[in-house]
């Protein structure tokens, strides 16, 4: 059957296609430990859980609501960047999707036409340039070298802009890294992106996943100006351990925030009803479940961050955020006599029933990423498991 060249040039998630092999082998029996999405353990906190069912009591997740999402919900947004963001929003700043990713899908389509330039900084989230390229965009991408704690420079953007380029991404903290902007870096990236008319895709959905003393720094709110030039993107799957309820909204020039409500109108309509008044309480009831679950990843942080770095050939730096570790692991591959590490990340898989991510897929071929957002017992067992790997 023939299909589009769209859809034949797209590459499958990594993390996706790793969490499935994995799970393939549960079925066959396998004892597999789980390092591959980003997702956490915990179930989704009693108080968001009592607004969704008191939802459906009432009736009122029956129906059908606005596409771009819940008046109320919008409100929620305004009050969430009050606290956290340190300014307001109206409601046409705002558009409510199905999910963080579809509102990155729906930006694409909104501001991208064929041969715009994007530029990436590399290591990226997954899905970012194949998003690009469904809507007719070019990626490019700048290296965040690990000596370098993974951040570009604004030096690096001058070599990359051209006459197409149309908008920076900025993701922090970083998925895959952990890594965050300071609030120094962020005020000379976003003044360059100002200068040069180059809009910001500011997607912060592990903002509030932040560890060990370290501040997120939102780079809409370092200026004016900034603030004007960036889209943000942000959610609740992460902070609120709701990825199954899929809601993510965006927030930005209420022109750009339009052109993405015809998008969603057009493909997905609203989001779940039920989840929308989920996420309302989640944005602004009690946050009290949110810092104990972070707290638990700080703990988890802390407790496997040296252990990594103990297994042969693997060079991890330490997370500021999020919750993945993203080791480089060149020596240990040359060890046991790897040159491609998707196709070590595989034998790891094989061979001690270990699932992590290539970091092929993150734009790093030295690299591969191991999620903390599972269970303690899981993540030191892996670990073991690592370094017997290694040493035989």
């Amino acid at each position: 059957m023939k299909l589009s060249s769209l859809v034949n040039n797209l590459e499958e998630s990594v993390t996706l296609a790793a969490s499935a092999r994995a799970k393939e082998l549960q079925t066959q029996g396998r004892d597999i430990l789980m390092l591959t999405i980003g997702e956490p353990d915990f179930t989704t906190p009693d108080n968001i859980a009592a607004a969704a069912k008191a939802a459906i009591d009432s009736g009122k997740a029956s129906f059908y609501t606005q596409a771009g999402g819940l008046p109320d919900l919008k409100d929620a947004v305004g009050t969430y960047f009050e606290k956290y963001y340190g300014y307001g929003v109206a409601r046409q700043e705002v558009v409510v999707t199905t999910g963080a990713k579809f509102a990155l899908y729906a930006f694409f389509a909104s501001v991208l036409d064929a041969g715009d330039e994007v530029i990436i900084p590399t290591p990226y989230w997954v899905s970012y340039a194949d998003q690009i390229k469904m809507v007719g965009g070019v990626p490019v991408f700048a290296v965040g070298k690990q000596e370098a704690d993974f951040k570009v420079t604004v030096d690096q953007l001058d070599n990359l802009k051209t006459p197409q380029t149309r908008v920076l991404i900025l993701n922090s903290p970083s998925n895959p890294t952990g890594m965050i902007y300071t609030s120094d870096e962020l005020r000379a990236i976003g003044n360059w992106a100002v200068d040069h008319d180059v809009l910001i895709l500011a997607d912060d959905i592990y903002g509030r996943l932040v560890y060990n003393g370290n501040a997120f720094t939102p780079i809409s709110s370092v200026s004016d100006a900034i603030k004007n030039q960036t889209l943000i993107i942000n959610g609740v799957s992460k902070t609120y351990a709701m990825t199954g309820w899929r809601i993510g909204f965006a927030v930005g020039n209420p022109e750009i925030i339009s052109a993405m409500s015809k998008i969603v109108s057009q493909t997905t309509s609203n989001p779940s009803a039920v989840a929308q008044y989920a996420a309302i309480e989640a944005l602004t009831g009690d946050q009290t479940a949110i810092e104990t679950m972070r707290a638990e990843f700080e703990q988890r942080l802390n407790t496997i961050f040296p252990l990594v770095n103990e297994i042969p050939g693997f060079e991890a730096i330490k997370p500021q955020g999020a919750f993945y570790l993203f080791p480089k692991v060149a020596k240990a591959m040359a060890i046991k006599g790897f040159t491609d590490v998707t196709a070590f990340c595989d034998d790891i898989l094989e061979e001690t029933g270990v699932a992590v991510v290539t970091g092929a897929g993150f734009g790093a071929d030295d690299n591969l990423r191991m999620s903390y957002a599972t269970d303690m017992a899981t993540l030191v067992d892996a670990v073991n498991r690592l370094k017997v790997y290694m040493t035989t």
